[in-house]
């Protein structure tokens, strides 16, 4: 149980922004405080935040390389080369990869897309693919979430008479690859507006760069927004600027006509006819189209999102399904046996430090995943590696606020390759370099993490009664949408509320509460559901007072038009909480 609640301040600035946008929402001023803790100035700041539109999408023109890009694909039209376009395994990748090779094939056939093995050729750009596109004649490679700092490999490339196009967003070396043109709004001499684009929303814009030259419009292009969507919620970029306009869009694509490839797959997740959330990609969509690319091949992503037979969209989405099942077996296996390592070397999270554990069985797909749910179960940064191809390789991944790139780039003499953002880190490295490597790791992190960024907690946003949660409130909060990092879903808290005498333990242990609630200032009775806090019912069956804290959600088991709390935190009242609250 997460004990500690952050109420989040507003600086004298704010404070003064909030009561003048209060004065606009004074149905619910409480929205007022949520705007303002979104970095909203001024009406018109929430104006665009509540009505996105795509003529806020920046001009992509802006982004350094762009006059480059598009007049090396131009001539590349002209002068009917083949290309390449070419992506990494996941789902930024794959998504990537469909979005521009499907938006290409409508005006030029000589396209092949390649996706390279996980096992055999890993991240990245490999000399194995370089190999084949000069077998089969390819002479520009479009390459998509991959290829900032593939130097050697685009050397080689240049000698074989291959262009390379970068399409990529992961944070850039000191030294770039001699590319044709390089698209990354991360580059330090790139002033473009907007730095947390996806990879795939990279890929977006260098079509609309493309489009834009040609004199092409942007109805074709704006229908593949589901795939930009898709890639902004599984890649877990920020949802605000264009991400949020893009997603938003996406969103309502994916609602009305998504390409035949998703349709088949929200049809097996059981989605159809619902309204599809960030949350529905992130749990069930995304997962199932990683799944390809963790167990077998992320080609067979890209044959699904590109397919336009709905036959072939099914028989694909089948399979990836089954490769799903299979990553969930092998990662609820791997998770065990990582925290069972852990467990016996309990020393290693003592103080700050990070975890890096490493076995060379484990499945190389699989550790990722592995690595995320130990950095949410022990809230430290943490390393998950296996062996593959001669070296230790795997994944990082950081706990909120904590740079975990800059931590495992204080490490790189020791590294063979490592890559990706401030959380979330690829590497690998020799196996021999592991305990140095653990050893110099704990050292940096030690000596730069925050105490606040190794205790669990939650961040409050705003306090409020039962009786404000009305139709005009429920009507703003749904404006908030689509939520994300960065414009997470607000969490309230409400104090001194009573179970209302007919709360009751569900689940098949009994181990959630079913909660019908009501606080000191209206008679309301709210539904609530608190999950996995049953130790306590006890003290709210005696109908004794404590504070909650929690999220609004539509309560679709029951029908349209009622809330549901789904509660993040209990707080009993106790003397401590008493002193704490006077």
């Amino acid at each position: 149980m997460i004990s500690k609640w952050n109420y989040l301040p507003l600086t004298s600035e704010e404070q003064l922004i909030e009561a003048q946008l209060a004065e606009r929402f004074a149905k619910c001023p409480s929205v007022a405080r949520l705007l303002v803790l979104r970095g909203m100035k001024s009406y018109d700041d929430v104006r665009a935040f509540f009505s996105p539109s795509l003529s806020q999408l920046h001009d992509p023109f802006l982004m350094k390389d762009m006059n480059r890009a598009v007049e090396r694909l131009n001539n590349a039209l002209g002068g009917k080369e083949k290309i390449m376009v070419y992506g990494d395994y996941d789902v930024d990748g794959t998504t990537a990869v469909a979005l521009v090779y499907r938006y290409l094939l409508n005006f030029y056939s000589n396209l092949v897309y390649y996706i390279p093995t996980r096992e055999d050729e890993g991240y990245g750009i490999s000399k194995q693919s370089i190999d084949y596109a000069a077998s089969i004649g390819v002479k520009l490679i479009i390459v998509l979430d991959c290829g900032i700092k593939a130097v050697d490999e685009i050397a080689y490339a240049k000698s074989l008479g291959i262009d390379f196009i970068v399409c990529d967003h992961h944070v850039p070396d000191d030294e770039l690859p001699a590319a044709a043109a390089i698209l990354n709004p991360k580059r330090l001499d790139d002033d473009y507006p907007y730095k947390g684009l996806s990879g795939c929303g990279v890929g977006f814009k260098f079509m609309q760069g493309f489009a834009k030259s040609n004199g092409l419009g942007t109805h074709g292009l704006e229908a593949m927004l589901d795939l930009v969507a898709v890639s902004i919620a599984a890649d877990i970029v920020p949802l605000t600027g264009e991400n949020r306009v893009m997603a938003f869009y996406g969103l309502r694509r994916l609602n009305s006509n998504p390409c035949v490839g998703l349709k088949s797959i929200i049809k097996l997740c059981g989605l159809s006819g619902k309204e599809l959330t960030i949350s529905d990609i992130i749990f069930k969509i995304g997962p199932r189209i990683n799944a390809s690319g963790r167990m077998e091949s992320g080609q067979e992503s890209v044959e699904l999102l590109v397919t336009r037979n709905h036959a072939e969209a099914t028989e694909i989405s089948h399979r990836i399904d089954n490769y799903n099942k299979s990553r969930k077996e092998l990662d609820r296996q791997i998770t065990i046996e990582a925290n069972e390592i852990i467990e016996r070397h309990s020393r290693s999270l003592e103080g700050k430090k990070p975890i890096v554990i490493y076995d060379q069985n484990w499945h190389k797909g699989i550790i990722g995943i592995v690595a995320s749910r130990l950095a949410e179960l022990y809230f430290r940064p943490s390393v998950v590696l296996t062996y593959s191809n001669g070296l230790a390789t795997g994944s990082s991944r950081s706990v909120r606020g904590f740079d975990v790139y800059a931590a495992i780039k204080s490490c790189r003499d020791l590294l063979e390759n490592f890559g990706g953002h401030t959380n979330a880190v690829g590497l690998s490295m020799r196996v021999e370099n592991i305990p140095e490597f653990r050893r110099r790791l704990t050292e940096y992190v030690e000596r730069h993490i925050e105490d606040q960024q190794v205790t669990p907690a939650i961040d409050i946003d705003a306090e409020i009664l039962f009786e404000e949660i009305n139709s005009d409130f429920l009507r703003c909060l749904k404006q908030f949408n689509p939520f994300g990092p960065e414009n997470q879903k607000p969490v309230f808290v409400t104090r001194h509320v009573q179970d209302f005498g007919t709360s009751k333990l569900v689940g098949r242990n009994m181990e959630h509460i079913k909660l019908e609630l009501v606080d000191n200032h209206s008679k309301r009775i709210m539904n609530g559901i608190a999950f996995g806090m049953a130790e306590f019912y006890p003290y709210i069956h005696e109908r004794k007072p404590f504070d909650i804290c929690y999220t609004v959600e539509e309560n679709r088991h029951r029908g349209s038009g009622t809330v549901q709390l789904q509660i993040k935190g209990i707080r009993i009242y106790d003397d401590a909480t008493e002193a704490e609250n006077s």
